[in-house]
């Protein structure tokens, strides 16, 4: 039975949050967890659900717990023992296939980094995220891994987040559009524009620039930009989303009418909040480690947990990274570059 690594004390909500969607995960996904922590804490979340005994669940102790203020390099150098550090050599030695951390990211995506290394030909991993879209999802990357990319990234971004549509979303030939501030090839800034040129000799299915506003429209399946402009877009859509839950409750208030058409029309309400709620989605994996790393959100509840491992079993069971490895060597040599 594969196994999975998840950092029990990462999180706004760690353990209790982390540890019940672990457990629900070992309950339905049929995946062996091994729950990464302080061990005596993880002992007593684990005591409050019964059900734990009979599942396959380990504990594996780590000393130390990252805080979310605590800079990469401080982890790297003074937190050897982090639960995130110890998830991650558990995939490192073989004994998980994936890690899952809802804490620090910068520290979890740098840990997953130095302890998993680059996949070979990948010079930059990165954030893939799914977003909503109005026919389904469409895979944006990177979302925030790397904020000053050159245009051989944007090229990686690209073929990775294609791998990664085409096994694990069963899509056979997805669409692959870079942000930019216009459609035109001329449109752009510096960076944009080589790398419009890059993903042009590519065997992908290269729709060309993609703009802000056709995000949401469906137009492309994959949708690649720098770790800056990805994690404000990431920030803005979770900003827009509380902000439409927020003004319906206001608007409704205490108006009888309004709340009769509130109950009309919840079963709707109810399928967009499930369309647009992170917890879906279960975590980002971080494309181009040489293994399985999965970023969950700080806000992560039991139910993205449980999602988080059911992301990182598909993954495992999909190898990708095999067909990553492949498709960066022969697109790279493709767009003539060494």
């Amino acid at each position: 039975m594969m196994k999975i690594a998840v950092d029990a004390m990462g999180g706004d909500f760690a353990p209790h949050a982390v540890v019940a969607g672990a457990v629900e995960a070992a309950k339905e996904i049929g995946v062996g967890v091994i729950l990464v922590g302080i061990e005596q804490t993880i002992q007593e979340e684990l005591r409050k659900h019964p059900a734990a005994r009979s599942l396959p669940i380990e504990i594996r102790n780590a000393t130390q717990v990252v805080d979310m203020h605590d800079s990469p390099s401080t982890v790297f150098r003074r937190k050897k023992d982090s639960s995130i550090r110890v998830a991650n050599n558990l995939v490192k030695s073989g004994e998980a296939v994936a890690v899952i951390s809802a804490g620090n990211t910068g520290a979890a995506m740098a840990t997953s980094l130095f302890v998993l290394g680059a996949l070979e030909g990948v010079e930059r991993p990165a954030i893939a995220v799914f977003m909503p879209t109005i026919k389904g999802s469409c895979l944006v990357l990177d979302m925030g891994a790397n904020v000053d990319c050159k245009p051989v990234h944007l090229l990686q971004f690209g073929i990775m987040g294609e791998v990664f549509t085409k096994y694990l979303r069963k899509n056979p030939n997805p669409r692959v559009g870079l942000l930019s501030i216009g459609e035109e090839a001329t449109k752009g800034n510096e960076l944009t524009k080589e790398a419009f040129r890059l993903l042009k000799e590519t065997s992908l299915n290269f729709i060309g620039n993609v703009e802000g506003r056709d995000m949401m429209m469906g137009k492309a399946d994959v949708i690649v930009c720098d770790g800056f402009i990805g994690n404000v877009v990431l920030k803005i859509s979770e900003s827009v989303a509380e902000s439409i839950r927020t003004i319906l409750r206001e608007n409704i208030g205490d108006n009888l009418i309004r709340k009769l058409g509130y109950f009309m029309m919840k079963p709707a309400f109810q399928a967009l909040k499930r369309k647009v709620d992170y917890a879906e989605y279960g975590g980002a994996p971080l494309l181009g480690v040489n293994g399985v790393s999965i970023i969950s959100h700080g806000r992560s509840s039991p139910r993205a947990i449980k999602n988080a491992v059911r992301v990182a079993a598909e993954i495992a069971r999909s190898d990708v990274n095999k067909h990553i490895h492949e498709d960066i060597k022969r697109n790279m040599e493709l767009a003539k570059i060494k």
